[in-house]
């Protein structure tokens, strides 16, 4: 296999899941023996491994596949480690046919020494570690078939990825299966459709998100409270084009750093212009349409600014991962003295706003210069200085993630644990001494002296799409009242009461609540199970007995009936809920 991931610190639970790897290999190569062998790793929910055949597995495959995985693992076969010379492991190979493996092999020099393992008849190029034999697997599931490039490649041969997953006992391994089950159960492509949020299609081009009414609806009360927030931060709203000249970009950076991400430039009058990746090029040109003191630090900028990015189609997954979306983007001016405090705030606004949406447990990292960066040892020590002094300062625990900061500067990010306990990637915040550099960004100091702000990026949400999709499945599209599409479901028991719930449904609509009436001539039983599945939270029932009394019956979608009350007292009771 000899994975190009770091294998040395393998802990127990991954050398469980590396061995189950080789022995799902070896149960393919005996099901199909003309199957080439490519890369099998293990990853954090299992492992997988790529396969080069003709046969397109099902998922009958895979139960034939786990049954001759457990023939392996009754056999009590010993994994054993074997070192050779390079030219006796190229040798072996080409006598097993295994074309991916000599690939493998040339990028590795003469004079090393190659280790590969062996269970019985089985061979694979690999770093290790295993367990002792087969039988200490005890359980295991193939999960799934998907495509894949050799080496992420789209000019090499598509292979399919058999994923699985092992756990040290069938306890562990049932308690994943059923959270699989429910997050199947709230995945939000599903559900975006169902509820009529959003449609992503093959005509409007993938990675294209179109928002349904009610998707809007709730989109637009997610920015309604994000700029409220805002404007009561000390934030100024700005907005800014979808594409500039060519030249913004290398002056930037993000044609050097970031040029696989962007799409083709276009040709404007002879001129080459790029369809904007980020919005902080537009933010530093506001920032430098001014001459700015020292007494206007701190400068923040903040904008709902849609950005486009190329992601591989194959990369693309419903409003997780897309190709055109909305960043609830905002940029810090300020100097160096200013950092670790507006860091401070930056941390202290992003946990009330994440709170706000049902979000209380996070995980945090901070993350420090890579390999591929710009800007002095002194700009990136007192950056990663002022984000850990910040942590500290709130008291937050945190783990550095060594060399996965940005070209430009160190972050923090933030991840957020959703119902079913799942991590997702959000909040983000980094500090950038480059583009104050490249931009040539000033201000003067109280002493006259031109000086050099710092530059802050940051984002809550990360992307409204993402977010979006998260809060989905995290409410597994039951929102709370204040973001629910439509807040309350009016329900007549017949046409005779149809004009006093269209009434009703005026009185809510003024008072700011999102409501509809059902006009359908269906019965009242399948007219509330339309609600329900449609997740609405309140139900209002109309009767003869209700018109009379000029009353409503309610009917909450947790609790049930609530009884027959005013609509004016309804609707303080809701507001009060919303508030």
């Amino acid at each position: 296999m000899f994975e190009e991931e770091k294998t040395e610190n393998y802990s127990p639970l991954e050398r469980l899941r590396h061995s189950t790897a080789h022995v799902m290999a070896s149960a393919v190569k005996q099901l199909y023996p003309e199957a080439k062998i490519a890369i099998g790793p293990a990853i954090d929910t299992g492992f997988y491994y790529d396969f080069d055949v003709s046969h397109a597995f099902t998922p009958e495959d895979l139960e034939k596949i786990e049954a001759k995985m457990q023939e392996i693992i009754d056999e009590g076969l010993h994994f054993k480690e074997i070192e050779v010379s390079k030219s006796d492991a190229v040798k072996r190979f080409e006598e097993l046919g295994e074309k991916y493996k000599l690939e493998i092999l040339e990028s590795i020099p003469d004079s090393d020494k190659v280790t590969y393992y062996q269970h019985g008849d089985f061979i694979d190029l690999c770093r290790g570690p295993h367990v002792e034999s087969t039988s200490e697997i005890k359980a295991f599931k193939l999960l799934s078939v998907a495509g894949a490039y050799w080496r992420g490649n789209e000019k090499n041969p598509m292979l399919q990825r058999i994923y699985g997953t092992a756990f040290s006992s069938k306890k562990e391994l049932k308690a994943y299966l059923e959270l699989l089950k429910e997050a199947e159960a709230r995945d939000h492509r599903r559900l975006g459709k169902e509820l009529d949020l959003f449609s992503s299609m093959e005509d409007l081009g993938p990675g294209l998100i179109l928002w349904h009414p009610k998707g809007a609806r709730i989109r637009q009360s997610i920015e309604n409270f994000w700029r409220e927030l805002h404007l009561k931060e000390g934030y100024e709203p700005v907005y800014s084009p979808h594409m500039a000249k060519l030249d913004l970009w290398k002056t930037s950076g993000h044609v050097d750093f970031y040029q696989d991400s962007m799409f083709s430039p276009m040709d404007v009058e002879g001129q080459a212009y790029e369809i904007k990746p980020m919005n902080c090029p537009f933010h530093v040109q506001i920032y430098k349409s001014h001459t700015r003191s020292y007494r206007d630090l701190p400068l923040r900028y903040g904008e709902l600014g849609t950005v486009y990015r190329f992601e591989r189609s194959g990369a693309l997954h419903g409003l997780l991962r897309v190709r055109g979306f909305t960043q609830d983007d905002a940029h810090i001016f300020c100097r160096k003295d200013q950092i670790q405090e507006e860091v401070e705030n930056v941390m202290r606004l992003t946990r009330y706003f994440l709170n706000r949406f049902g979000f209380e447990d996070f995980q945090l990292y901070l993350s420090t210069r890579p390999e591929k960066s710009v800007g002095s040892d002194e700009h990136w020590e007192i950056a990663t200085s002022a984000l850990e002094g910040a942590l500290k300062a709130q008291n937050l625990d945190y783990e550095i993630d060594p060399g996965e900061g940005v070209f430009y500067g160190p972050k923090i990010d933030l991840k957020i644990k959703d119902a079913i306990g799942r991590m997702w990637q959000c909040s983000t915040v980094q500090v950038d001494f480059n583009n104050p550099e490249r931009f040539e960004l000033q201000y003067t100091d109280s002493s006259g002296q031109k000086q050099q702000p710092i530059m802050i990026h940051r984002a809550l949400m990360g992307s409204m799409e993402r977010f979006f999709g998260v809060l989905i499945e995290h409410y597994a599209g039951a929102f709370p009242t204040w973001l629910a599409p439509v807040q309350v479901q009016i329900l007549p028991i017949a046409d005779a009461q149809l004009e006093y719930a269209l009434e009703v449904q005026k009185k809510l609509s003024q008072a700011g609540l999102r409501v509809e009436v059902d006009t359908s001539s269906e019965k009242l039983g399948h007219k509330i199970r339309q609600a329900q599945l449609l997740k609405v939270p309140h139900m209002l029932i109309c009767g003869n007995k209700e018109v009379s009394e000029q009353k409503v019956a309610w009917r909450d979608r947790k609790k049930g009936d609530q009884g027959a009350l005013a609509v004016e007292d309804f609707i303080e009771q809701i507001k009060e809920e919303i508030a």
